[in-house]
């Protein structure tokens, strides 16, 4: 329904808890934002493994209490997932759990992995049988070939074949697992609850169960926990670090702290600088809620304007919602959406939002302003034209579908109606994430420039890389 770039998962496990299943199942509404399709959570007791997944919310997955009688154990992962390619049927659910000759293994994954065909290919041609369509069990049927004998060594021999985005959670019965790319793209932190040691997409995970935030795990990092403790490993070979900066745009939740800095703190700072670029005569700002907010904050701060609560967003809509008819399917942003006209009244706005994807919402956005009795419409958006598809964990559109790869900021001005339209620059958007951290780590912003730091596969018709 709504035109944005979608976020794929969201990974947790805890080890050491009395309360593992319970404390991942907290951890996973947490982390709800990051995907709202399936969810699941592989429980580990020293001896097997147990699972309990399902599509849907986190709140409808385990609504039932006796489903924690059934997961056992102090050590436990935990997956939320927003489908793509893929498809959101029960077969692609994570954590995904296998039985093979070396005992039980669960793994959850975040990020995509941009060989995953080449592999697969080779990996059924030797013989190997898949169940599911998800990238991560072509790193199941990695491990099990492995020759090493160490469980560390089997999966870093596996991942050393894989290329792209991936922050994984693994469980076995004794032990877990957690890794991180060595381009870091995806975020995945690491903090303490008690005795019990737990890793997080997010921070604002650890937040919810009350957990001290330790550190982020460095991109090529893999930790193991065990009885004896925690042990650190840099098994890959170093590369440019290169995080994603949209998690900064619109992934991430505002109270999380990633890749080093406070997901608000940068989003604020956004709109600073946008303000700066983009400066317009207006009497009030208002943001397209939620992601929007923070950037909408800074902007006005920044151009001494007030900031007004002009769109209300209905917080009982979901992410997607059937439309029986066509004659009705206008409603779409309607129904998230309502302008108060009595701030909009008469008024000449400046609307801040985080992006525009296909253009389609912006332009209804306009007019439901419009219509509300604004003066003038001014879009402002906090971060550049995205042009170019993302092959690292994000579900965006072919490259023919998002609007700046074929149309400039005038034409698209033109389309969703508004009196201007700003982007925040490439320059200018690395500018307001350096201000809260070291400026020598590098971001992957390809979905702005097309600078891809990880090769993929030649595409057919500028199709969009397959997503799991």
């Amino acid at each position: 329904m709504f035109d944005k770039l979608h976020e794929e998962c969201g990974v947790f496990g805890i080890f050491g808890h009395p309360e593992a299943a319970n404390l991942t199942y907290l951890g996973l509404y947490a982390l709800q934002h990051r995907g709202q399709e399936s969810c699941g959570i592989v429980a580990a007791d020293g001896l097997h493994l147990k699972a309990h997944l399902g599509m849907g919310l986190v709140s409808d997955v385990f609504k039932k209490t006796d489903i924690f009688e059934q997961l056992p154990g102090s050590s436990s992962i935990g997956h939320v997932r927003y489908s793509t390619a893929g498809g959101n049927d029960m077969k692609n659910c994570q954590p995904i759990m296998v039985d093979y000759s070396r005992g039980s293994i669960a793994v959850a994954h975040n990020g995509n992995l941009v060989n995953a065909e080449e592999l697969r290919s080779k990996l059924e041609k030797s013989g190997s049988i898949f169940s599911t369509t998800a990238d991560t069990e072509t790193i199941i049927h990695l491990i099990a070939r492995a020759q090493s004998d160490s469980l560390v060594e089997r999966v870093c021999e596996s991942l050393q074949q894989v290329k792209g985005a991936y922050s994984l959670v693994f469980l076995t019965e004794t032990r877990l697992l957690a890794v991180r790319d060595p381009n870091g793209f995806r975020p995945l932190s690491l903090g303490k609850l008690d005795d019990a040691y737990v890793v997080a997409s997010e921070s604002c995970a650890f937040d919810l169960i009350e957990a001290e935030f330790i550190r982020e795990l460095d991109p090529g990092e893999m930790i193991v926990v065990d009885k004896d403790g925690l042990k650190s490993f840099f098994p890959f070979k170093e590369t440019r670090n290169t995080p994603c900066i949209f998690e900064y745009i619109y992934f991430a939740r505002p109270d999380s702290r990633i890749f080093d800095r406070m997901v608000y703190s940068v989003r604020k700072e956004f709109g600073h600088q946008l303000a700066r670029e983009y400066p317009v005569d207006a009497d009030i700002v208002i943001a397209v809620p939620d992601s929007g907010v923070p950037a909408a904050m800074g902007y006005a701060e920044e151009a001494g304007l007030p900031l007004e609560l002009g769109l209300i967003r209905n917080h009982y809509v979901g992410r997607t919602f059937i439309e029986p008819q066509q004659s009705i399917r206008h409603f779409g942003v309607k129904l998230k959406l309502n302008p108060v006209r009595d701030i909009i009244e008469g008024k000449r706005i400046i609307v801040v939002d985080d992006s525009i994807i296909r253009g389609t919402t912006s332009r209804k956005i306009v007019k439901m302003i419009r219509n509300a009795g604004a003066r003038e419409v001014h879009i402002r958006i906090s971060s550049p034209p995205a042009s170019f598809p993302c092959f690292y964990g994000i579900d965006t559109p072919s490259r023919k579908e998002l609007i700046s790869a074929s149309h400039t900021m005038e034409e698209i001005n033109r389309y969703i109606t508004s009196d201007s339209l700003g982007y925040l620059s490439i320059e200018g958007l690395h500018t307001a994430v350096r201000k809260f951290g070291d400026g020598g780590t590098g971001f992957c912003d390809a979905c702005f420039s097309g600078k891809y730091p990880v090769k993929f596969p030649r595409l057919k018709a500028d199709n969009q890389l397959g997503l799991f």
